[in-house]
């Protein structure tokens, strides 16, 4: 995998066929799935978790956490993954996270996590796919 993250053009019509109608929404539209909702957040294997739309690596299994919210958490993303943009959505304000290749919205970053890095990215199950380790990585979505 190059480190060079070329952003992706595709449409929202190309996303809406290409991921199922829960992740698209969060994905695409900012929706946040229910707490407790993805079975992602119990996911204790080794392995690797890619975006849901477009396959980019993101996480892996060594920076996932139990913070006890209901959704995935992770103290560290894959470096040169994510995209950051302030969020004002909750009167206060977030800083949400993205992915950097189809600037799918993944969930918000806070400063209450574990350590190394005292993060937690609290992100979306449906926005993810998880790959255990020794099955290949799905190929990127172009």
């Amino acid at each position: 995998m190059t480190d060079d993250i070329s952003t992706l053009g595709k449409s929202l019509d190309d996303w809406r066929a290409l991921v199922p109608d829960g992740s698209f929404d969060v994905l695409f539209k900012h929706a946040t799935e229910a707490p407790g909702s993805s079975p992602l957040d119990q996911e204790k294997r080794v392995g690797t978790f890619v975006c849901a739309a477009c396959h980019l690596p993101l996480f892996e299994s060594s920076g996932k956490y139990d913070s006890g919210t209901g959704w995935p958490s992770f103290f560290s993303p894959i470096e040169g993954r994510l995209g950051f943009q302030r969020d004002f959505k909750m009167i206060l304000p977030r800083t949400e996270y993205h992915c950097a290749r189809c600037s799918g919205h993944q969930g918000h970053v806070f400063k209450d996590g574990p350590p190394p890095t005292g993060e937690r990215y609290c992100n979306n199950g449906v926005a993810l796919c998880f790959v255990p380790e020794g099955e290949p990585l799905p190929a990127l979505r172009d």
